[in-house]
């Protein structure tokens, strides 16, 4: 079932996408890269609540490991819902 959001992510990269951790901090930024264990690189990061955690708004890049990821916000008119619908079809065949 992994390989299905990762294939999905791939298409997104370059593309704007908010991601939110276990440890409550949110940051947004453009996918650079994501691997089979949906690590994530994003590039312009930016946190989405600045005042909270000062220490971080400096920093540019940051690599996620996926196993620290709550949530993940996409934009709707980034994803190819024909293409996720057919392989979450196949998938469960």
């Amino acid at each position: 079932k992994k390989m299905l959001f990762y294939s999905i992510f791939k298409t997104l990269v370059n593309k704007e996408i908010a991601v939110e951790l276990k440890n409550d901090i949110a940051l947004t930024g453009k996918l650079h890269s994501v691997d089979q264990y949906l690590n994530i690189k994003l590039l312009d990061t930016k946190v989405v609540n600045p005042e909270r955690y000062p220490q971080l708004t400096a920093m540019t890049s940051v690599f996620i490991r996926g196993s620290v990821v709550r949530y993940i916000q996409l934009n709707k008119d980034d994803l190819d819902l024909d293409l996720l619908q057919d392989a979450a079809r196949k998938q469960v065949t």
